[in-house]
């Protein structure tokens, strides 16, 4: 069994593959499981490097896509949505909710409907790679691409 044999991988693949029939799940020999050790097994920027963030938002959960050298800003988001309180998803939150471990969080193919933020900051390269359901799988998309297939709220929710 490879990895993309994997369900998790699969599910982000069929996605990818019905949303455009060039995108691919992208195998690496090296994790992923951060953005720097992304970056380092791509060679790109660590900004090129979509993070998948999970955020407990008061009585929901909200995705944040965000540049692998940026932080999310809580008081942002609070603000952006309306609420008082943001804080990290537990692991067992960002499974039961996204269906994906900590490290191979995809922007797509969430086991259930969430909510998502893309910060602005993305834009500013040509080509974005984001997690495939699994540490060492990734893809590779353009920004315009990744906000059609999240159809995302694209806001300045970073520091």
């Amino acid at each position: 069994m490879t990895l993309l044999d994997k369900e998790p991988v699969q599910r982000v693949g069929k996605l990818l593959k019905k949303f455009d029939e060039n995108l691919n799940v992208i195998i690496l020999n090296s994790s992923a499981r951060t953005a720097l050790e992304a970056a380092s097994s791509l060679g790109c920027e660590v900004g090129a490097i979509v993070k998948s963030l999970l955020f407990k938002t008061e009585n929901t959960f909200t995705l944040c896509l965000v540049s692998g050298d940026k932080k999310v800003s809580l008081n942002k988001v609070k603000k952006l949505l309306k609420i008082k309180d943001v804080s990290m998803a537990t692991a067992d939150e960002v499974k039961n909710i996204t269906g994906f471990t900590i490290g191979g969080v995809s922007p797509i193919g969430h086991s259930h409907k969430i909510d998502i933020l893309m910060d602005n900051s993305l834009e500013r390269f040509k080509i974005l790679f984001a997690a495939a359901g699994h540490p060492n799988c990734v893809f590779k998309i353009t920004f315009k691409n990744l906000e059609k297939i999240t159809n995302c709220l694209i806001e300045d929710i970073v520091e």
